[in-house]
């Protein structure tokens, strides 16, 4: 958790689940898409199911659908694309160009760099 919440925007959504709050249905998704390169599964699912209007059930649904689709983590335009979806910030300070980028402040696995990588290749060829 500590290595996680090394960046603002994480420890922010941390913070939140641990007082309960409905942190949204985007901010769910890129809480899991993020954590779960840094906490083992049934750690992000305890602390998903924290949402008070989300629950375990729902929560270990989450994690594997992220899990199984691979997903990378998101950009800071996609995460502000999905906070203008909802009404909790995903991005406590959206006046910082910086925050909401989690590539700064996080080290992933390299498997994750690798399918940006072959993403932005693939892009590239088309």
């Amino acid at each position: 958790m500590e290595d996680l919440t090394a960046n603002h925007m994480m420890r922010h959504l941390s913070s939140a689940l641990d007082r309960g709050e409905d942190i949204g249905h985007y901010g769910r998704l890129v809480y899991a898409i993020v954590a779960r390169h840094f906490l083992d599964e049934d750690t992000l699912v305890n602390q998903l199911a924290k949402d008070r209007d989300f629950g375990e059930t729902e929560a270990r649904a989450l994690v594997q659908q992220v899990q199984e689709r691979e997903y990378s983590p998101p950009s800071r335009a996609k995460i502000m694309e999905y906070q203008g979806k909802q009404d909790f910030p995903i991005i406590p300070d959206t006046t910082d160009p910086d925050e909401g980028n989690v590539y700064r402040d996080l080290e992933f696995p390299q498997t994750v760099y690798d399918h940006i990588s072959e993403y932005h290749e693939q892009k590239a060829s088309d």
